[in-house]
């Protein structure tokens, strides 16, 4: 079976790499991971705007644990202004096979039509127009990208506007789509991670839309039950109409459901059930011994209280600074601390720090109560313990890992695709 050879767009600390390739390398025995199949990163881009050097951590952690000059540091979209330049001073390969990244959930607008001279035009900075050159440049033949969920249902005021504007992007460029919200702790990781996964693939072949959501790439790999019923959304042909009017002063429902698939501007979309059977994951199984938590991760009992009002239920006035507003604010109860006997809860990228707050994971054991260490927050996305300790600050590891995905997800999605590849193959 031949190599598929994978570009990393907004690769942070290598997770898709990481969950594709695997890792084999005699330096760093402790990370070794198996391959979903024959993949191969040939080129990866990392770069946080704008500032300082010191900013790149994650582009350094992944050059350490990848090899020197497997990362370009540089603004991806300087990067493609060169290319179309002819001058490939970045070292983009001729010949890619896919494209995978997880990238920010931005205003997609469109500023200009294809009808006009030059085509689409999006609007500078949002990260999405950067795939798309990457795409239309490169032609690769696979797609993986994976965003937050929310990115299925907005803008408020066109609910489903940015991804329909995806969508017709990646139809005018021949791909038909699987799209999928996966929730990791139902497929067994030890995290409760909402994000979609969106899958495209330039074919000749014709889909039956609905069957595809069931037999596609990412339920075989992520599998689910059957559905019954379905929606349909007919996309218009140009990004810029879609960015214009497409479910305009609708501030409901999007259209989009938790699964669809398109081709040729036509989708299928309903709303699925995992179907899972294996092992279940808990925080529990991440946890490192006692002797291997600093001091300053525990937290004091003079501060408990404080911890406890912030995870609690509230009902209370308070006061708006700037205008002396007085209004009510409500909100519910969260675990404290978090159960070890169930997956833990989305890490953010604000987990750092010794400050409290509702949102950070903290763990009871033997009578004490403590936060999370940077090496049980790798171990949460599915990275090997240690992975992210390449020199940059415990509030910097979990900044990465705030922003990484679950490994395990992308694995199981190479796992078919290699798969189903081996079988076209014979």
């Amino acid at each position: 079976m031949r190599t598929i050879r994978v570009a990393e767009l907004f690769a942070g600390v290598g997770g898709f790499r990481l969950g594709l390739e695997g890792y084999d390398n005699p330096d760093f025995p402790q990370f070794a991971m198996d391959a979903a199949g024959p993949f191969q990163t040939v080129w990866a881009n990392q770069w946080e705007p704008p500032g300082s050097e010191g900013k790149q951590f994650a582009w350094r952690c992944y050059e350490q644990r990848f090899g020197q000059g497997s990362c370009v540091c540089e603004d991806i979209n300087r990067v493609l202004d060169d290319y179309e330049r002819g001058d490939n001073r970045h070292g983009i390969p001729e010949e890619i096979d896919m494209v995978v990244g997880g990238f920010p959930c931005q205003d997609y607008s469109v500023a200009k039509p294809l009808s006009q001279a030059g085509g689409i035009e999006g609007k500078k900075g949002v990260l999405w127009w950067d795939i798309y050159r990457f795409l239309f440049l490169k032609k690769p033949k696979y797609v993986l990208l994976e965003n937050v969920d929310r990115l299925l249902k907005s803008p408020a005021a066109q609910r489903g506007r940015d991804f329909a504007i995806m969508l017709t992007c990646l139809a005018d460029l021949g791909y038909s789509v699987e799209w999928r919200v996966v929730n990791s702790a139902e497929y067994g990781f030890p995290q409760r991670r909402k994000r979609v996964y969106i899958f495209a693939e330039l074919t000749n072949r014709t889909w039956d839309l609905e069957e595809r959501i069931s037999s596609g790439v990412l339920s075989s790999a992520l599998p689910i039950k059957k559905p019954e019923s379905f929606g349909r959304v007919q996309l218009p042909d140009d990004p810029y109409v879609v960015s214009q009017s497409f479910n305009a002063g609708s501030k409901g429902k999007s259209p989009f459901g938790t699964a669809g698939t398109m081709q040729n501007f036509l989708v299928a979309t309903c709303d699925v059930v995992e179907a899972y059977e294996g092992e279940r994951g808990c925080l529990g199984n991440v946890v490192v011994p006692a002797a291997e938590v600093p001091e300053g991760y525990f937290i004091p009992a003079d501060k408990l209280e404080r911890w406890r009002y912030l995870k609690g239920s509230k009902s209370e006035e308070r006061v708006d600074k700037r205008t002396g507003f007085k209004y009510r604010y409500s909100e519910g109860s969260m675990a404290f601390p978090d159960l070890l006997t169930n997956p833990s809860r989305t890490i953010l990228t604000g987990e750092g720090g010794a400050g409290a707050s509702r949102f950070k994971h903290v763990v009871e054991i033997e009578g004490r109560y403590r936060r999370l260490v940077p090496d049980e927050l790798d171990r949460l996305q599915g990275f090997p313990k240690g992975w992210t300790d390449t020199g940059m600050t415990d509030a910097q590891r979990a900044f990465c890992m705030g922003n990484a995905l679950v490994v395990g997800v992308p694995h199981r999605i190479g796992q078919e695709l290699a798969r189903r590849l081996r079988e076209e193959q014979g």
